[in-house]
């Protein structure tokens, strides 16, 4: 009996260390837009710690998205009436964001920093060769908040990876 309670209280310990939640949107629209779920959850957990209705003082949701980010590109997912806030609707739109991103920077890192600071700060950063040395990587991030952030997301999605199996049907 106590071998029970011990894996209970392990598995227990690990769920608060790794929450995850919403993993059928998660594991949905990360396959839907050809991204690690694992690095979707990373961005969750820094962006909002899983807490759907969390705000900063420009956006919202579990991805965080400005109000006028959700509105751009909900527009090119042909979506017309939709409220950002909700959970699917926010990872739907926080994924294809991020698949963009990675697109057009085609490297992982430099797209995680135009999440957060935007994709005309990372441009300039990429034209001067104080932070990128090639024009695709960033060598340095100069926004102190940018540079914490992917450095978490990259914690993040190493824990996760080795402590977590996504469940996709919870």
């Amino acid at each position: 009996m106590s071998v029970i309670g011990i894996k209970s209280g392990l598995e227990m310990s690990r769920n608060i260390k790794y929450p995850v939640e919403y993993s059928s949107y998660i594991t949905k629209y990360a396959n839907e837009n050809d991204l690690d779920p694992y690095l979707v959850i990373a961005v969750i957990k820094q962006e909002s710690n899983f807490v759907p209705d969390a705000r900063s003082a420009y956006a919202g949701g579990l991805m965080q998205l400005t109000e006028e980010t959700a509105h751009e590109y909900a527009g090119k997912l042909g979506l017309s009436n939709y409220d950002y806030m909700e959970p699917e609707t926010n990872i739907r739109i926080g994924c294809y964001v991020l698949r963009s991103l990675i697109d057009k920077y085609e490297v992982v890192d430099t797209a995680l920093a135009a999440y957060n600071a935007g994709m005309g700060n990372v441009d300039k950063w990429l034209q001067n060769s104080e932070y990128s040395s090639d024009g695709e990587t960033l060598k340095h991030i100069p926004f102190p908040e940018t540079r914490h952030y992917v450095a978490k997301i990259n914690d993040y999605y190493v824990e996760y990876k080795e402590n977590v199996t996504i469940n996709p049907d919870s």
